[in-house]
């Protein structure tokens, strides 16, 4: 077999579609465009689903015990106790799998067949999408989905152009272009010449990449080149363009949407494996067990049981010729047969009674009113029934932005004109500012007929101005509806927008509601409406937006008046004014700085007047440039900077990217409860960044932000290996404050109840000082506690809930000695681009990014591909074998939500691709903190303590057998009756251990959201683990001994009162039987923390129905122990026994918990504990903030530049695009404030140590114990703010915005408030 050829490999790598030509295409046997995504079809069912269950271990194992029942010489149980229970669980599995693929049948059928006019045979006809096949021309219309893949031939709009929306690829709703070929434009919709078209189409091979598709088109003798530009995804949406044509590329499967969708894969629990793997060491046991039990009984059989073969006679199939071979048969027999008396040690009644746990849990979720959302009508629904404890051990949530975390609406906010704010409400009467909610009423523009009924504005003094004619305000909103690349059309009469970003809409939205209507546009011209007058503008040029600029310009000619318009980020903006504006620009910057501070998204505005001469001179300098044939790029922008120039700053806009109800507090309680969070986004970096600070995913108490944008594996191993230095630097001077401790341990008048010190250090190099070595991050933050070191953390963040609100329960006993708790709202911050984790996910780079990530507090990544979202959720299932959760809305999210562990979709605004792939789904992200807190958390703590206690009551009951084979002679005699061990699973104690599985609840759906650090428990799987198992196993074995020994020698020769002998067999059976009952009764009552009716009627009735079940079978169907039991009742030794029995195996039980209740108690029993004293106690590990009530933080504005990509500016005048990615910025590691060093400075000017400091220290320590007395359940002590002139202040005064003079904006360390003891 030869080598192939370069031309052979070259067709390998390449597709060849030709239009219009069914027969040359079909020899390639490419795809249809049906899509399948359902697992079985009527026939393959039942194989198909058994053959999946049966790779189950435990129902394989149970089909083997069903095939050993059924030989009568070795089974003394029959068959029906193991065939009816695997029988239920195979055929609910089975019902259960097939409503899902049903589910998935209905999906595929809608989307199959939608409808797609395709041109046949020179005429359209409607056609079903799965009939749809590559080569095909199909047609487009307005607000209609892409059928498949095609490449761009006509539109209806000039220059080819058409405008898609990509929400279900990548969750963006703003508008993109495309534009064919000018070649075939001239096609137009008609449809001989469609019909005639037959160019042929050489192009990649079916892939994942979005933004990439090479190509090239042979037709009429020519080639031409073709790119991601010119093709339509399946998924897409037409809009803004009446129709547009085109030929079909990839189709079906083929397409890139469907190759980023990822396969559907089986998802088990944690729970689930590690059950897998008890069962095999059980069986292992089991074996062992049987094999010693076969050893014992052919030696037995050997040395004694040949003698007594008169009464008890050896099998027929046993040589009786020679006795070693004979006791050898009968020890390998005896060997099955104990395989069967003792398979109750996991009975299939364990599976049927999960699947029934999680399928009731499942509706609990179903009808959790906390989780309705009515404004959509929707509750949470659990989609499947078997990943309900998952939800308590999720260790990573991955998170989309778009949509998931914020409702994607732009809301203009507040605005700076001329050096004056505008959007805050100030109350007259005192002066302060009030709360903008939504029960404050809103400005009324219903006087401008061109209004929006949903645009909210509260400050009048705006539109006063507006209306009054105030110059400033005027060329403000005239900037705003001129200086964009929106696109407007008329829908019902009714004037509508389409922009290319939201945030662009917001600002001409404000304009139109303030009177500033933008009409209309044409290649050459803006048509605004400015307080119902008409004006209309020349449109000479627009310089549009790229990542280098930041900022777009339009000039725009009136009559002889000519004006440059330009809008961008503020830095850029300022460098560009001419002078003489010193005041204008401090006090907008301080305007700047306060909504940066409120995580708004600002863009500063400003104009250039120009004249004829300047302008024409420019002109054709700028046109030469354009021309270039080389550095082209660099050219124009040397032009641009020209022009834009010498400006007048106008104004500044502040936008709100409004986060859905509840984002904040979610993710702070999330992230106090140790489960990390990243957010995998499509957006731009400076997007992603701004929703991380809004919903507080990123907080100023970060000690830096790293950000990953190199283009090269080279490049992006520098940076990770710079970070890693970093974090090396910090972690180096992170355990500080080492002084204060010695001073705290030599101060012997110390308060032992609390002492908290907040050390801020600003390190300032001066220039003559070596750089070595590195500073230390300018915060570090230490909380001295006054006891022992808190020995359960291991590791994890300081629990506020846990030690803040209860305390060290020795601390207070013995004194102890002080312990150093480093604030753990410290940290970092990891942002990568999309082309970066392309080389970060690479196996040279993957660990080093892992390494830095793992211990980054949060991780976000943006411009990322469907596809990427699931390599880095896979990435982190293999690496850190942790249990993953994926969270989005939108088709792009997909691929994310099956490669997690458990994946939820949110009803949102993108479609139902992610709800119909995901495991729950919800309407709001603010309801996952309810989804995991609370019914994660106890559906975990439910199957755990289900599991333990069915495991202890089965080895209890199983291993009594194995005690009485030591008197039997190993024969396999059963100690019970086989009817009940047939039913002890199903009848008589199934009930109880039910109702504790779906009721069972340690605290309360209130307190489980208070205290999140109790859902830690999950995180490391410390409920039902390799250990408790074994404690079980040996609390069963123990209660068996006990149960099976103090019997046995209490009726061994045991004579009645009235001489009738009870040492018999059915006896001992009935009264082991019975005490056993009672002891599993008194056990679950133990056990049962939240006592619901359906408990007490259970465990009692349960108890009950052991009795009336027992006298039926006996007495009225005419069982073999008929009269055992209702004798032995009859005296009082069977009374005395049992007393006995059930108190020796209580009393340890309840000894052992009182101890761990009283020595070592857990956080829900200190919970409880105060439940009970009725004491309402509340503590948080952070404060949290919500958006209407924001601190100030560093700033890091995003204005609608970074927001925004290259506009439709080249497009409309001259029918060209580019698509450039945003610059990053850094966060440099251990930047110090003015507030910083104030602070240093009047540490390091104290007298002594017993001077200003120890005042201040002792003002605070009073303030805590004064709080501490008024309320025992919060104890915070905030850092006293540091004034410019060194004097300490309580409280937060509002400056924390950054829109003082004496501060920084990029403070990272404004009003820190740290919990103490």
């Amino acid at each position: 077999m030869g080598t192939k050829t370069q031309p052979q490999l070259a067709k390998e790598n390449e597709r060849r579609i030709r239009a219009n030509d069914k027969e040359f295409n079909a020899q390639f046997k490419y795809h249809n465009n049906y899509i399948k995504t359902s697992k079985y079809s009527l026939f393959t069912f039942l194989p198909f689903n058994l053959l999946e269950q049966f790779q189950r271990l435990a129902n394989f194992y149970f089909l083997c015990l069903l095939v050993l029942q059924l030989i009568p010489a070795i089974s003394s149980l029959t068959p029906v106790t193991t065939a009816i229970p695997l029988i239920g669980v195979l055929t609910l599995t089975a019902v259960k799998d097939a409503y899902d693929d049903i589910q998935r049948h209905i999906s595929d059928s809608q989307v199959n067949n939608r409808k797609s006019k395709t041109l046949r045979n020179g005429k359209l006809v409607e056609a079903k999408w799965s009939e749809v096949q590559v080569g095909d021309v199909i047609r487009l219309d307005n607000n209609q989905f892409v059928a498949a893949d095609t490449l761009l031939l006509s539109t209806s709009e000039p220059n080819g152009l058409c405008f898609i929306e990509t929400a279900e690829l990548d969750g963006e709703t703003n508008l993109k272009a495309k534009q064919c070929l000018t070649e075939t434009i001239e096609l137009g919709d008609r449809h001989d010449l469609l019909w005639n078209f037959n160019g042929e189409i050489i192009c990649e091979r079916p892939n994942n990449l979005l933004n990439k598709f090479d190509g090239t088109l042979i037709w009429r003798g020519q080639r031409f080149a073709l790119d991601n530009e010119k093709i339509l995804l399946r998924g897409c949406v037409l809009r803004n363009t009446q129709w547009c044509y085109g030929v079909v590329v990839f189709a079906g499967v083929d397409t890139k949407l469907m190759q980023n969708s990822g396969k559907t894969q089986f998802k088990s629990t944690g729970v689930d494996r590690l059950l897998n793997f008890i069962i095999i060491g059980i069986v292992l046991f089991l074996v062992s067990i049987c094999a010693l039990f076969a050893i014992g009984c052919a030696i037995w059989e050997g040395l004694i049981g040949q003698h007594f073969q008169l009464y008890l006679p050896w099998e027929h199939i046993i040589p009786k010729d020679y006795i070693p071979t004979g006791a050898t048969v009968i020890g390998l027999l005896v060997f099955f047969s104990y395989a069967i008396v003792l398979n109750t040690v996991v009975p299939i009644s364990l599976y049927v009674s999960v699947e029934v746990i999680r399928f009731v849990q499942s509706f609990l979720i179903n009808w959790d009113d906390e989780m309705y959302y009515p404004t959509t009508n929707t509750y949470a629904k659990a989609r499947t029934t078997t990943l309900n404890e998952e939800l308590g051990q999720i260790q990573y949530i991955f998170s989309d932005k778009t949509g998931t975390l914020t409702q994607n609406i732009m809301t203009f906010n507040k605005c700076s004109i001329n050096g004056r704010s505008y959007g805050d409400v100030i109350d007259l009467r005192t002066g302060e500012l009030v709360e903008i909610t939504e029960a404050l009423q809103s400005v009324d523009f219903s006087a401008n007929p061109h209004h929006e009924s949903d645009f909210r504005w509260y400050d009048r003094s705006l539109l006063d101005a507006v209306r009054s004619d105030e110059e400033h305000s005027h060329v403000f909103f005239r900037l705003l509806a001129l200086c964009h690349t929106v696109m407007a059309e008329t829908v019902d009469g009714r004037l509508e927008y389409q922009a290319q970003s939201p945030d662009e809409a917001a600002l001409v939205s404000a304009a139109r509601n303030f009177g500033f209507v933008f009409r209309t546009r044409t290649p050459n011209s803006i048509t605004i409406e400015v307080m119902g007058q008409t004006e209309e503008y020349e449109l000479l040029n627009i310089l549009d937006f790229n990542n280098v600029r930041k900022r777009m310009s339009v000039i725009l000619r009136r009559g002889d008046s000519m004006v440059l318009y330009c809008k961008g980020a503020d830095n850029v903006i300022y460098d560009r004014l001419h002078g003489g504006q010193e005041d204008l620009k401090a006090r907008t910057q301080d305007h700047l700085n306060k909504f940066a501070g409120e995580g708004l998204r600002t863009l500063a505005l400003a104009e250039r007047r120009l004249t004829e001469q300047y302008y024409n001179d420019w002109r054709s300098r700028q046109q030469e440039a354009a021309l270039s044939m080389d550095s082209r790029e660099q050219k124009l922008n040397a032009i641009y900077e020209e022009i834009e120039s010498e400006m007048q700053l106008v104004g500044v806009t502040a936008i709100e990217d409004k986060l859905q109800d509840g984002v904040p507090k979610s993710i702070a309680n999330l992230q106090n409860a140790g489960i990390k969070i990243w957010v995998l986004t499509g957006d731009k970096q400076e997007t992603a960044i701004n929703i991380g600070y809004s919903c507080q995913l990123l907080t100023d108490e970060l000690a830096d932000v790293f950000i990953v944008d190199g283009n090269s594996v080279e490049e992006v191993e520098k940076q990770l290996r710079q970070f890693k230095e970093s974090i090396k630097i910090y972690n180096r001077f992170r355990p500080g404050g080492f002084d204060a401790f010695d001073r705290l341990n030599s101060d012997s008048n110390m308060d032992p109840l609390s002492v908290t010190m907040t050390q801020t250090s600003a390190f300032m190099q001066e220039t003559n000082l070596p750089p070595t070595p590195p500073p230390p991050p300018a915060i570090s933050v230490v909380t001295f506690r006054w006891d022992e070191k808190n020995k359960d953390n291991k590791g994890g963040p300081d629990s506020a809930e846990c030690n803040d609100l209860f305390g060290d329960e020795k601390g207070s006993e013995d004194g102890g000695t002080a312990s150093i708790v480093v604030d753990e709202n410290t940290g970092f911050a990891l942002v990568v681009n999309g082309h970066s984790l392309v080389h970060c996910l690479s196996p040279e780079l993957e660990n080093k990014f892992l390494d830095i990530a793992s211990q980054c507090k949060a991780v976000i990544c943006c411009r990322v591909t469907p596809l990427q979202k699931a390599l880095v959720v896979e990435l982190i299932k293999r690496a850190k074998n942790a249990v993953t959760l994926a969270i989005g809305d939108g088709a792009n999210d997909v691929s994310m939500i099956k490669a997690a562990h458990i994946g939820v979709g949110i009803s949102g605004q993108e479609g139902l691709q992610a709800v119909l792939s995901s495991d729950y789904s919800i309407a709001q992200f603010r309801y996952l903190e309810r989804l995991l807190l609370v019914h994660g958390r106890w559906s975990y703590y439910r199957m755990c303590k289900f599991l333990r206690y069915f495991f202890y009551k089965n080895f209890a009951f199983t291993l009594c057998h194995c005690w009485y084979s030591l008197f039997c002679g190993f024969s396999a005699q059963t100690v019970f009756d086989p009817m009940f061990i047939s039913v002890y699973n199903l009848f008589y104690t199934s009930l109880p251990v039910l109702a504790l599985g779906v009721f069972e609840q340690d605290v309360s759906d209130k307190n489980s959201l208070e205290f999140p650090r109790l859902y830690t428990p999950g995180l490391k799987s410390e409920l039902f683990n390799i250990r408790e198992f074994i404690y079980s196993v040996l609390h069963g074995a123990f209660t068996s001994l006990v149960l099976f020994l103090i019997p046995y020698g209490v009726y061994k020769d045991g004579v009645s009162a009235n001489g009738f002998i009870v040492s018999d067999h059915m006896t001992l059976g009935a009264v082991v039987a019975t005490i056993l009952i009672v002891d599993n009764t008194a056990q679950i009552s133990l056990y049962t923390s939240y006592w619901t009716v359906v408990n007490h009627v259970t465990i009692w009735g349960s108890l009950v129905w052991y009795f009336v079940l027992d006298y039926f079978y006996n007495y009225v169907i005419g069982g073999p122990y008929v009269g055992s039991l209702t004798q032995a009742m009859k005296d009082l030794t069977f009374w005395v026994t049992m007393l006995i029995t059930v108190m020796a195996l209580v009393a340890p039980v309840l000894a052992y918990k009182f101890y761990l209740l009283d020595v070592h108690p857990s956080l829900s029993d200190k919970i409880r504990q105060k439940s009970l004293k009725k004491i309402h106690s509340r503590a948080s590990s952070d404060v949290r903030r919500t958006a209407s009530s924001r601190r100030g933080r560093r700033s890091v504005r995003s204005g609608y530049a970074f927001a925004h990509q290259e506009g439709f500016g080249r497009l409309i005048t001259s029918g060209k695009i580019m698509h450039k990615l945003p610059q990053d910025f850094a966060f440099p590691l251990g930047l110090g404030t003015k507030k910083t060093q104030v602070l240093h400075n009047n540490l390091n000017s104290a007298d002594g140590p017993n001077s200003k400091t120890n005042n201040v220290t002792g003002q605070h320590m009073v303030n805590n114990n004064t709080n501490m007395r008024q309320n025992q359940n919060q104890n915070h002590s905030s850092m006293a703010d540091i004034t410019a002139d060194g004097r300490g202040h309580g409280g937060d005064d509002g400056r924390g915005s950054g829109g003082s003079d004496d501060m920084s904006p990029r403070a990272p360390c404004q009003d820190l408030d740290t919990i103490n003891l």
